[in-house]
């Protein structure tokens, strides 16, 4: 996976959010993929269609980085160590 502005587009396709939400996002799964930790905890390499879809998987009322941590909090309840990839402050571009 190269999130980049290729992953970026494919956030607003999907998630309509502002753009400072779609690039905080894309900078923590591109983190996530590098660090090798979901593949192995979850025995699969980390594909933009498994973030997709994952966050998909979130409640509708959230914002992007909301649904992003919404994922990322169920990675740290199943395997642990996942915190470091929750997101904590955005800026919001309008």
């Amino acid at each position: 996976m190269q999130p980049g502005e290729q992953f970026e587009r494919r956030l607003a396709e999907e998630f309509g959010s502002d753009a400072g939400a779609r690039r905080v996002v894309a900078r923590q799964a591109r983190d996530l993929c590098d660090s090798g930790q979901h593949e192995s905890d979850v025995g699969e390499e980390l594909t933009v269609s498994i973030v997709l879809s994952n966050l998909s998987d979130a409640p509708e009322d959230l914002s992007l980085p909301e649904k992003w941590n919404w994922w990322v909090g169920a990675l740290e309840i199943a395997y642990g160590g996942y915190g470091r990839f929750r997101i904590h402050q955005w800026t919001r571009v309008e």
